[in-house]
């Protein structure tokens, strides 16, 4: 199978040099979201500073079994996307279709678990605000652990939802027309990647704090 170059843009000379400068803008558009993510984590840890043993006593009220299985399904996704970018590199562009639309599966359970986690919380009264019920003299940390876990969360399913919409339009962009570029497939993967490694620092922040 051939595969066509992506259309050379006027301020290029060459596809390498196009190419080279998307991975570029690329990286330098991770390296923001990774300075993003950052003040969020030094946020979280300034307060668990000042507010370790409600932060152990909230952390305790997240759901471990949920949590741990969406990581278990957002590992699986970058598995897959891995995948894809590799049958796309071997020429085998149906199979690498067929491993991101499984990743775009992944991806959707990843929210549904989020949500029924959302559901579970707004019932238990943990969510921020006037209603916010937590028992003990560690109402005040507890509230902003779960404020930060909202905002966090929250902050990271968007990105999950943009990675699948990238995730998506290839996908469909492939089965559509087999002979596409390699780029947008290796960008997309980068971003979902960059998605999955942010979730793993998520995980012990929320649901492995003090636990033990």
């Amino acid at each position: 199978m051939i595969v066509q170059a992506a259309p050379l843009a006027k301020q290029f000379v060459t596809p390498t040099q196009q190419k080279e400068a998307a991975q570029t803008g690329m990286w330098t558009f991770l390296a923001s979201e990774v300075l993003f993510f950052g003040v969020l984590f030094f946020g979280y840890t300034v307060t668990r500073i000042h507010f370790p043993h409600a932060f152990a006593l909230a952390g305790k009220q997240t759901d471990i079994v949920l949590g741990t299985v969406n990581t278990v399904v957002l590992l699986t996704s970058s598995y897959f996307v891995a995948l894809a970018v590799q049958s796309a590199e071997s020429g085998e562009r149906a199979r690498a279709s067929r491993w991101l639309f499984a990743t775009l599966g992944l991806g959707a359970v990843f929210l549904f678990i989020k949500a029924i986690e959302y559901h579970a919380d707004f019932d238990h009264q943990l969510i921020p605000g006037p209603r916010f019920h937590f028992d003990g003299t560690e109402r005040r940390g507890a509230e902003l652990f779960f404020y930060l876990y909202f905002v966090m969360t929250g902050i990271h399913a968007l990105h999950l939802l943009i990675g699948m919409g990238l995730i998506g339009t290839v996908a469909l962009r492939l089965r559509a027309a087999p002979a596409q570029p390699d780029t947008p497939l290796a960008l997309s993967a980068l971003y979902w990647h960059l998605v999955d490694i942010v979730w793993i620092f998520l995980y012990p922040l929320f649901y492995l704090v003090l636990r033990a």
